[in-house]
Parts: structure tokens; sequence; C-alpha cells
């Protein structure tokens, strides 16, 4: 693969760029999700707006070609500058800065560092603060989960009408972070019936360049609250996952819970993806029992997501391998926050067993949690410090857990993405390579969904 201006991380420290609004993409809640770049020079020569054909040049990008070694330790990642076609959606072509297609519309993109974009596997879009006046969430000390869902009983009436309009600044939040795709779970409640749900999905429809799965999820009990019927008649509207939570703690009868979850599942064909707070003996009870419930039912196998499961951060020895020997036969996901406290997931176990982990930002400022950013750099960061260490392959490799494991280098340093052919789902970042951009959390300056500009910082 042709390179021109390689050199190392080192090289770039100092470089900043300046960016302008690809047209059209600074819907409602973008100008307060942009970040603002440090003062760059101008480039006379680059178009005033990202390209909005379907057949376009981006030029000068940079791109991670491999990594820099001293004494069999690697120390650096070496870089080069590309000029990348891209065409219906996917990588085209790529070719060495300034021999690229001239004949096509183009954009300078200064230097940026071109990684996969990323993906946000656990949200709640339906129920937020973001996009309305600050509000911080009422005091949790002493608060049990069901003292949360009385709250929420009354406040889901005061955010629903105001719902889809913040679903959709959230949506252009992550934009502006770098992601493009995302696993929303949607309240199926008493309260607000399939409203939420029906919002969330008219704030999707407006944005057919945000790829979303949609959980319904029953967040005052599915036995607690009596909503098997309106789960059901979620699955009819099209939502992909059936949810659940705490079914000691909430439903106070496990068994019955999670087979009444699981049976809608099998009855729609859909997948589960539950919540499972409890870190009691209830919690250990219930991820063996949905185990064996997989184990039972073939077709589930692969389609349940376990998210937060902080039980599994109560075991140790032969009891977790022995859990996680379990997740991994029936093909379980993990979705987990990487939380940070007296307990700590144990995730580089589950992946080294072959469980799929994922992450999402979840609370992105609401009754629950005032500190989402909705980036999921920020989670590869926290990645990084809490399991992978600070060198800089570690934190090259804690970007997988943010972009659906797919990275700019394989393990032994060789460049497999992107490749002509990949989706052209992709963000320019302020950094020099992908370790910088995990250790500083480096500011997204463009991103494309399918080939699509939907986000660009505004200019100073």
């Amino acid at each position: 693969m042709p390179m021109t201006s390689s050199r190392s991380r080192r090289d770039f420290i100092g470089q900043s760029v300046r960016w302008t609004a690809a047209g059209g993409v600074l819907a409602a809640g973008l100008g307060q999700a942009a970040t603002a770049s440090s003062s760059p020079a101008t480039r006379s020569d680059r178009p005033a707006v990202l390209p909005r054909q379907d057949h376009y040049l981006l030029r000068n990008v940079r791109l991670e070609e491999g990594f820099i070694r001293e004494d069999d330790e690697i120390v650096a990642t070496r870089t080069g500058l590309y000029d990348i076609s891209v065409h219906n959606g996917n990588i085209d072509q790529l070719t060495a800065a300034g021999q690229g297609n001239r004949s096509l519309p183009a954009w300078d993109a200064q230097n940026a560092l071109l990684l996969p974009a990323t993906r946000d596997m656990h949200i709640h879009l339906d129920k937020t603060f973001y996009g309305g006046p600050w509000q911080a969430p009422r005091p949790r000390q002493g608060k049990t989960i069901m003292d949360m869902i009385a709250r929420e009983q009354v406040l889901i009436p005061q955010l629903l009408p105001h719902s889809q309009a913040r679903a959709e600044a959230l949506i252009a939040l992550l934009h502006a972070k770098g992601t493009t795709r995302a696993r929303s779970h949607c309240n199926i409640d008493p309260v607000s019936g399939l409203q939420s749900l029906e919002h969330l999905q008219a704030a999707l429809a407006r944005h057919p360049d945000f790829p979303c799965e949609i959980v319904a999820f029953p967040q005052h009990g599915l036995l607690h609250s009596q909503v098997d019927g309106l789960m059901r008649e979620a699955m009819q509207h099209g939502v992909g996952y059936v949810g659940g939570l705490d079914p000691t703690n909430v439903d106070g009868a496990m068994e019955k819970s999670l087979d009444a979850m699981f049976q809608i599942a099998l009855d729609y064909q859909r997948g589960v993806d539950i919540h499972l707070h409890e870190t009691s003996a209830a919690g250990v009870a219930a991820i063996h029992y949905m185990i064996d419930t997989v184990a039972k039912n073939p077709q589930l196998k692969g389609r349940v997501t376990l998210s937060h499961g902080f039980a599994l951060a109560t075991l140790e020895g032969a009891a977790l391998d022995k859990m996680i020997e379990g997740l991994a036969e029936q093909q379980f996901s993990v979705a987990s926050t990487l939380p940070i406290g007296r307990l700590t997931m144990p995730i580089p176990q589950l992946q080294a067993a072959g469980v799929k982990v994922m992450t999402g930002t979840d609370s992105v400022i609401d009754h629950w949690s005032p500190f989402g950013t909705g980036s999921m750099l920020e989670k590869a960061n926290l990645y990084a410090q809490l399991y992978r260490g600070s060198d800089e392959f570690s934190l090259s490799r804690a970007l997988a857990i943010a972009t659906d494991d797919v990275l700019p280098l394989s393990a032994q340093g060789e460049r497999q993405w992107p490749v002509p052919g990949d989706e052209a789902s992709m963000m320019l970042v302020s950094a020099s390579c992908s370790a910088e951009a995990v250790a500083r959390i480096s500011p997204v300056v463009a991103t494309f969904s399918r080939g699509k500009p939907v986000f660009a910082l505004t200019p100073a």
C-alpha cells in the first residue's frame, strides 16, 4: 500500500485542525455537543462543506501502518497520509496522499486520523434531561431501586412531551462523539404505555443514518408492573429485543420473571437483553438459571445479552470460571458500562473465554446519573485504565471495546482496516494514532455513517 509522510505520533504532537459543518448536519443539540478545537492554520483549498455526493474523496487522511519497536517492545505507531475515495457508503480506494482521483468532489482532512466509528450498545434514548434545562438527579443515598421506580413514575409524564426531541438531540450528541450505531433500551411501563416507544421510533425514523436496535425494557418490573401484554404489543411494533430487570429485587420471583421474559422472546423469535444489577446470591442464581434456560432452548443460543451483570464481579476462582464457561458455551454477550467502585467486572476473563463484551454510555444526563458524555472513546479510556495498561500497544487494543472489535492494526501490527469494501462508518479524530485517541479522549472532528457525513466541528 503506498504511503507518504510516514511518521510516528511523537512528530504529530501539537498539531491541530479546524473543521466546518457538513451541510445540514447541525441538528438540534449538535452545537452544544461540539467541542471547540485549538486554533490552526486555515486551508484556502479546502471546500467549505463536506461532500454530500455518493462518490467523493477525502484527502490527506492519516492511517495507521504499523507499530514501531525498540528492543522488541512496541513504543509508538507509524502512520502515513492517504487519499480515500468513498463510493455508495463503502471505502472504495486508498492511494498515497496527492494521488487520489482529482475528478471527484474532495475534502481536505488536514492530516486527521481516521478510526472506525464507535457503537453505543447500552443507552436509554427515550428518557433524558439532555437538550433541556440543567437538572441534577434527586439524592440517591438510602434509596432502593423501588424508590427510584416510584420517582420515575412521577417523572415520566413530564418527560414524554419532550422525549422525541430529546432523543434526537442525543443522536446528534452521539454523532458528535463518533458513534454511528446503538442499542437503546426503551421503557415499556404502565405510565407511558407504548408512548415512549412510539416517540423513539419517530426520532429514529428521522435519522436513518443512525441504525439503532431497540430493547423493550420493563423498567418498573415485568411482573411487578404487569406489562406482559404491553411487551408483546411492543414486539408487534417491530422491537428486536425483549428486556428484563432484576427478577428477584423488583419482581420478587426470579424463575417466574425470567420464564415470562424468555417466553416472549420464544413466541416472537426475538433476542433478549436483560438488566441484572443484583449482586447478592440471587444475582448469581439468576445467571445460572438463564444459562440453563438457553441450553434447553437452542433457538436462544447466541441471542441473549447480559447487561451490567454485577453478580459476576462477586465471583472468583472456580465459581467464576464455571460461570464464564456456561456463558461462553451458550454464546451470551455481556454489555458492561465498565463500572468504577468496589466491584470490578471480570471483563478480561470473559473476553479470553470468547464471550463477546460490549459497552455503552447508559444514562446521559437523566434522573439516574448526570455524568454521561456520550463518548465511547471515553469508555475505551476507562477500559484501558481498568484493565489494559498505559503502553502504546495496550491503549491501541482498548479501542476495540468501543468499535465492535474493529481495529486499524492487527496484534502483529499489520493494517487490517480500512480496506476497499469496508463500510465507510468512521470518524476523523484530532490525534496521531489510536493509542493517543484513547489515552487523551481526543476530539472527534468529523463522523461518517455509511459514507454520509453526519457531524463536523463548527469553525471557531
